[in-house]
Order: C-alpha cells, then sequence, then structure tokens
C-alpha cells in the first residue's frame, strides 16, 4: 500500500508554525490516513486526508473545531491544521492514544477482559463526555466502536475521530454514522445527525459494552438467510424492535447465537434494564422525547458501580439489586447463594453496597450531581486486630453525628471510625444515611 506520508518526512502547523515529523505509519479509514508524529519533542497523532476527503468543508469545520476548543479532556481533539505546499491536501494533529487503552472490539472478541466496575465507569465518562459535547451545542454524528478506546483496568475513556464532529442540527452532507449504530431515522433517510441521534448511538454503545451484544439482533435478525442492504434497513431502520421489548417478544434472542444477549440481561440491576427498554421502546418512537439523556445514563452508571457485589466463593462480581425487594440470588458466575452485604442507604434514593474496597466520594454525601473522583469523602475500613470488624472513615472536613441501634449518639469527626453495625444512622451534614444488613 502506498501511504500518503513517509517517514521522516516534515510538515508545518498552519499556525504556530511548528515543524511536524513524521515517525510511524498507525493505519487509515474512509477519509485518511493516522501516522504518529513527533511535534516540537512531543509525540502526536496525525491525520491526513485523502484527497477526495481534503475539501473546503471539512478545513472549516476543522478550524471551527479548533478555535473552539476541547470540550472535555478525554476527546482527542484537533490541536491544529497541518499542511505543505509541497504536499497535496492538508491534515490535523491531536493527542496520541496510549497503549493501554483498547478499542470496545476488543471487549466483544474477548480480547479485554474488564471487570464490571471498569465497564460501569466507561459508561458513566462516555455519557459524561458526550453531555459536556452536547452542552457546546455541538453533536458527534458516529458513535460507534471504531471512535472509543478505554482502559481495562480502569475503565478511563479516550474518544477519537473528532474531526466530524459538528454543530447540533447544522451538518450538512459528510458523515451520517456507522451501521448498526445510525437511529433509525438516519437510516430510514427522514433525519440527519443531531444530538437526537447521537443519544441512540449511545444507548446502543453502551448495550454493547454491557451485553455484549446489538439490542436489535435477535430472532429476526438470525432468521434472515441473506443478510443484505435490505435486509438491514428493515431490522435497524424500518422495523426495528428491541429484543428485551417488554410488549413484543417476537425478537428475543436466539439461544442458538444470541448466547450473550440471554447470559449478561438478567446480570444487570432492573434500573439499568429499565433505561435500555426505554430506550429501545419509546426512543425508536419518539427521538425527541423517548430517548434516554446522557445525565441519567451518568446516573445510572454511577448507581451500577455503587451495586457491585463481590461473591463471597468464587470473588466474580454481581450486582445487589435494590428495586427486587432485596431478594438475593445466585452468582452468576459459581452459582452459589450470594450473601446479605452491609449497605449504606443514603437519604430517598441511594443505596451503596459497602464492600472491603468501598469508597464514597462527595456526589455520595452531599445529594448533588458534580461526580468528583479525586476527593474521596469516606471509605470502608477494617478493623487492624480483627478483619471481621468493618468501620467507615471519615475523611471530610467535619464531623459526622452517629446513632448506634441502641440510641446511643456519638460525634466522629474527621479520620476516626464508625463502626459497621446494621441499624447504625448517620448524620453526614446535609444528608442523613442507615446501615442495613
Amino acid at each position: 500500500m502506498n501511504q500518503l506520508l513517509s517517514s521522516n518526512q516534515t510538515l508545518t502547523t498552519e499556525t504556530s508554525r511548528t515543524v511536524c515529523r513524521v515517525a510511524q505509519f498507525l493505519g487509515g479509514g474512509g477519509q485518511g490516513e493516522v501516522y504518529k508524529a513527533d511535534l516540537n519533542g512531543a509525540p502526536v497523532a496525525l491525520k491526513w486526508y485523502f484527497r477526495r476527503s481534503a475539501t473546503m468543508e471539512q478545513r472549516l469545520l476543522l478550524e471551527d473545531l479548533i478555535a473552539r476548543g476541547s470540550p472535555d479532556h478525554r476527546f482527542l481533539w484537533p490541536m491544529e491544521l497541518v499542511s505543505d505546499p509541497h504536499v497535496a491536501g492538508f491534515g490535523y494533529v491531536m493527542g496520541l492514544r496510549d497503549p493501554r487503552h483498547k478499542g470496545i472490539v476488543d471487549l466483544m472478541k474477548r480480547r479485554a477482559e474488564p471487570s464490571f466496575r471498569a465497564l460501569a465507569t466507561a459508561g458513566y465518562q462516555l455519557a459524561d463526555s458526550y453531555y459536556q459535547l452536547h452542552s457546546s451545542g455541538l453533536c458527534y454524528r458516529d458513535i460507534s466502536f471504531g471512535n472509543v478506546f478505554f482502559d481495562p483496568k480502569n475503565g478511563d475513556v479516550l474518544i477519537c475521530d473528532n474531526d466530524n464532529v459538528a454543530v447540533n442540527r447544522q451538518a450538512t452532507g459528510g458523515v451520517l454514522g456507522t451501521p448498526k449504530f445510525m437511529a433509525p431515522e438516519i437510516v430510514r433517510g427522514e433525519a440527519s445527525p443531531s444530538r437526537d441521534t447521537d443519544l441512540y448511538s449511545l444507548a446502543v454503545l453502551l448495550f454493547y459494552m454491557l451485553m455484549v451484544h446489538h439490542p436489535l439482533e435477535g430472532k429476526r435478525e438470525s432468521s434472515i438467510k441473506c443478510f443484505d442492504l435490505p435486509a438491514m434497513n428493515k431490522i435497524y431502520g424500518a422495523e426495528p424492535l428491541f429484543i428485551f421489548d417488554p410488549n413484543d417478544d417476537t425478537n428475543r434472542p436466539d439461544p442458538k447465537y444470541h448466547r450473550n444477549a440471554l447470559e449478561y440481561w438478567p446480570i444487570y440491576p432492573q434500573s439499568l434494564r429499565n433505561l435500555f427498554v426505554r430506550s429501545f421502546t419509546e426512543g425508536l418512537r419518539d427521538p425527541q422525547h423517548g430517548r434516554v439523556k446522557e445525565t441519567e445514563w451518568r446516573a445510572a452508571m454511577i448507581h451500577l458501580r455503587d451495586l457491585i457485589l463481590p461473591c463471597a466463593n468464587c470473588g466474580e462480581e454481581n450486582f445487589f439489586d435494590p428495586d427486587v425487594n432485596y431478594q438475593l440470588g445466585n452468582c452468576w458466575s459459581c452459582k452459589n447463594p450470594l450473601r446479605s452485604p452491609f449497605r449504606l442507604h443514603i437519604g430517598t434514593k441511594t443505596v451503596v453496597v459497602l464492600n472491603h474496597d468501598t469508597k464514597l466520594f462527595a456526589h455520595h454525601l452531599d445529594g448533588q450531581k458534580s461526580y468528583d473522583f479525586s476527593r474521596i469523602a469516606a471509605e470502608v475500613s477494617l478493623h487492624p486486630a480483627d478483619p471481621n470488624v468493618w468501620g467507615l472513615k471519615n475523611l471530610t472536613g467535619q464531623k459526622w453525628v452517629v446513632t448506634l441501634p441502641e440510641g446511643t449518639i456519638s460525634d466522629v469527626v474527621p479520620g476516626r471510625n464508625v463502626r459497621l453495625a446494621a441499624g447504625t444512622k448517620i448524620n453526614f451534614g446535609t444528608i442523613e444515611g442507615e446501615v442495613y444488613l
């Protein structure tokens, strides 16, 4: 394959006039090729467009994105345009993806084995990132496998290919999306990419990540002998039907082909499944009002993190589900009964399972939705002499008022612990919690 640029070739950024030296070819796509490059001693990624893609419309779009700046640090945002009088076309430089970040395709093919906590964290970061983007008046237009990378160890996310981001509802032509991720109204030719269609694509991506399957591929898809363009238009556009639609079971997963969906769906709490049901029922019928918002996905993924319950027998992560009358079933992995955990009920809505490594953050204790994981407000601690005695350490700057089950009231100052016991009530200052077992 003849590459557009060669190793050690030098180009110049258009604004700062900095020399950009090509180091290594990384890969190609529909619009151009991506290289690892050196920009004044710093490693960057350089995308160079094919001649057919190096249009004035694309240049103006990039200029606008560069002037706006990245809406969030997780986007590998265009930094500067790059060109050379002796090379046709143009390109741009952006941050270079760290090798620890893997693609969602790696998850689908089992080349990456993240924990449920890492997946929930990645889901939160994706929802938050697209919320920041949409709040800036922009839409992504092409949320899909190929544009998202995450660290399987902790869920940290990076989003690439941001050169197709456009002002919401003002994009004319260009990218419509990736097959299987495009909203049905785009597949039918009734709409152009927008924030509303981004919300559909985000829901598909999250479903893929958690269920390792597509939300519309059930018995209808497996019964098709030739999965050609008309068949795809029917499944994803003309007649979309959620595989777990509560009112229509004609597109349920086929046990022969869709085992992932059947096995993963019952693992998750009912509250999360309800959001997916809404996304792919009401969200299919009413794109403007029926789709789940990014803020709802953020809260759901935080809630998912809070409900993780490791199996005492095999150690695999399960979920405590407060919406099913607190009935604990069996571990999905080893099938042994799950043990009832300590859990903290905060206010009227928040439930946090207290494991040996659980940490609470500001959003747990102040009732706000300003998710900041850089400052720990409390953490479960084990008694140094008796690991069977658990406590909750106050890491805030103010005292807690604790009421023990027998009615004794005491203060827990910063740095001290309150012993975990069923019936213990903790006044955190602006909100109160109670320990259950």
